[in-house]
């Protein structure tokens, strides 16, 4: 009687198995680059759509610019989110509304956005579209300043003057406002209220402009 050939019968198992997993690593393969195509695919859509929506919104024509930059904040763009968040916060091309302000904002605070950050700072601080908490206000002002917003410098160093949200530090404070008088895009606005709100009785705007002569 003749032996079964199982030793064939072993390679051609093995050639399946083979030739399945070299099928799966290039459908893998393949998914993966059709994903990638699609996220960059987005990404352009996304970036056409912000960079239409802000025209329109600097031209001052929010009812046509809020579409196309809530149809750009959704795929997740930040600055779009921002902008969108501008628009509910000031009532531009949509019914204001503080609530949809700080989610826009928290979206783009969230991916590193800092004057979102600054605005989320201000929304807990205010309890504006969200319940108040100045330990959250200080860390968003924290994260804001950090990346040299001239607002949230102004802000982190009421903070810490005041010691709300964190402990009161008069050293802090008074760096954070020279930073913030000194910023390139900011600064300059920021001294001048200060100097106006002192010349009005404002007795913080007094002290500050006393601690960074």
């Amino acid at each position: 009687m003749k032996r079964f050939p199982w030793f064939f019968i072993r390679n051609f198992v093995s050639l399946q198995s083979k030739a399945f997993n070299f099928y799966e690593n290039m459908r893998n393969l393949l998914l993966i680059l059709m994903l990638a195509i699609s996220t960059a695919v987005g990404a352009q859509s996304a970036e056409r759509l912000y960079n239409e929506g802000k025209s329109l919104y600097d031209k001052e024509r929010y009812t046509e610019a809020v579409p196309k930059l809530k149809a750009s904040a959704e795929k997740g763009h930040k600055k779009a989110q921002y902008r969108l968040g501008r628009c509910y916060d000031k009532g531009y091309g949509v019914k204001e509304d503080d609530q949809a302000a700080f989610r826009w904002y928290l979206k783009a605070a969230q991916q590193g956005h800092a004057k979102a950050q600054y605005q989320v700072g201000k929304c807990y601080k205010n309890g504006e579209g969200v319940e108040k908490d100045r330990n959250k206000a200080f860390l968003y002002f924290t994260k804001a300043a950090k990346q040299d917003n001239g607002k949230a410098q102004l802000a982190l160093g009421k903070c810490y003057l005041k010691g709300k949200g964190v402990a009161a530090d008069r050293a802090k404070a008074t760096m954070w406002f020279k930073k913030a008088v000194k910023d390139e895009q900011d600064g300059k606005e920021i001294l001048q209220e200060l100097r106006e709100e002192a010349s009005l009785g404002d007795e913080d705007a007094k002290l500050i402009l006393s601690l960074i002569k």
